[in-house]
């Protein structure tokens, strides 16, 4: 959540930035949550006067007893009385102040970048850069959805029966290709500098909130009713919410972390081609990398992260482009996003496989993440996160862009993970 004292010390560029989303309401928000503040300030002073009056009450008690002023103890007493009252009362309005502050900031996104295009949907999104060359398929190509039925490596007829529509089956050198896929993701990541780990896939509500999928995306996400758990949409929640309520050490910065997980979006589908076979599942494989930085480190450390999942992208001779996201597609936590787009021969289109974020202190404050600087003050820590990779829409690029007279062929970097070069 944003930190009031940066809203009320720069709050002309906070109401523009957040204009970039299309929220022009901007202004009567900031100001909701700067008079809440005020009054959550007014209403803590009242109770510190009421408080210290009562202490200084009741060391007036005790020497008026010792003193055998009995009479003049008592009558102060009944003040001290009514004190406790007022006092009790103040409480409760503390408490109540406090926690419409902090609903009210749960509701407002993060402020973007100041490099962040205006704009309102996809089409706004600025492309940066590009790589690759569109491959040449044979005259009689066909999309992932076709080839892996032919093929008999992915069904989702048996998914559907099992559980669902979204809940593919992998199946013989399909699930090889998967398990390769998440195997060589996980040993570059460690390469890199990541280290491994293996979390849950289910979360309480404060991590929820810790990382901003509550209360935004509440009715995307699968909830355990019974147990109030939710599954997790994304390996980041777990791994950020490692360092909830955590005074990092400066000398243990960068944090990276690498984990592989399932993961489970209850998202709306949508009819047509461009949600056809794995272009969106409601379950789905991910590698997710996570960093946490000092504010002064983090958009470098976002570049570095661009580079490294584009260096994945490259390895498994994927055609890509690098977009900036504009406002109006910036996800609700993140000040700045970069997706990455794999092109698809077959389905002639491009198919988003990462989106790489900083989000600043706008996680770090709601976890209460952060370290001691050089002057021994706690400041709040910059998270960071990007998919290394999701594997449906690779999975189909890898399927289609490699397909030929004889099958599909694997790409070189895969085939020692494999065990085989062709499906």
């Amino acid at each position: 959540m944003l930190e009031i004292q940066r809203v009320q010390q720069h709050k002309s560029a906070a109401i523009k930035n957040l204009q970039k989303r299309g929220l022009q309401n901007a202004e009567e928000l900031l100001d909701n949550v700067i008079a809440l503040d005020q009054k959550r300030k007014n209403t803590q002073t009242l109770l510190d006067s009421v408080l210290n009056e009562s202490k200084t009450l009741a060391k007036d008690i005790g020497r008026l007893m010792k003193e055998g002023k009995k009479d003049e103890a008592n009558s102060i007493k009944e003040k001290t009385s009514a004190l406790k009252e007022e006092s009790k009362k103040l409480a409760d309005e503390l408490k109540s102040a406090e926690n419409e502050l902090i609903q009210s900031l749960y509701n407002i996104p993060n402020i973007p970048h100041e490099s962040v295009p205006a704009g309102n949907t996809d089409e706004d999104n600025v492309e940066i850069r590009s790589w690759g060359t569109i491959p040449e398929l044979p005259e009689v190509n066909k999309p992932h959805w076709d080839l892996i039925k032919e093929l008999d490596i992915i069904d989702f007829d048996l998914g559907v029966k099992i559980t669902g529509a979204g809940f593919p089956v992998y199946k013989g050198k399909g699930s090889r290709l998967v398990r390769a896929l998440v195997n060589f993701f996980l040993d570059e990541a460690s390469d890199a500098g990541y280290m491994e780990v293996q979390p849950p896939l289910v979360i309480n509500e404060a991590s929820g909130y810790g990382t901003g999928q509550l209360p935004d995306k509440e009715g995307q996400m699968y909830h355990i009713t019974e147990d109030d758990l939710y599954l997790i949409p994304t390996a980041e929640v777990p791994i950020t919410n490692l360092y909830r309520d955590v005074i990092v050490k400066a000398d243990d910065l960068p944090v990276k972390n690498v984990g592989y997980t399932p993961c489970f979006r209850r998202e709306a589908g949508s009819w047509g081609a461009h949600v056809r076979g794995l272009n969106r599942l409601h379950q789905f494989d991910k590698v997710e990398i996570v960093q946490i930085t000092k504010p002064e480190d983090s958009y470098n450390t976002l570049e570095i992260m661009c580079e490294y999942v584009e260096g994945l992208l490259k390895k498994l001779e994927l055609p890509y482009r690098v977009l900036r996201l504009c406002g109006g597609d910036l996800g609700f936590t993140s000040a700045l996003t970069y997706d990455m787009e794999v092109y698809s021969a077959a389905q002639k289109r491009w198919l988003e496989v990462s989106s790489v974020s900083n989000f600043e202190t706008y996680q770090a404050n709601r976890l209460k993440l952060r370290y001691k600087n050089e002057d021994n003050k706690t400041q709040l820590l910059h998270t960071l996160n990007g998919s290394a990779l999701a594997l449906p829409r690779i999975l189909a690029a890898i399927i289609e862009n490699n397909q030929d007279e004889n099958g599909i062929k694997i790409p070189d970097v895969l085939q020692k993970y494999t065990g085989f070069d062709r499906i």
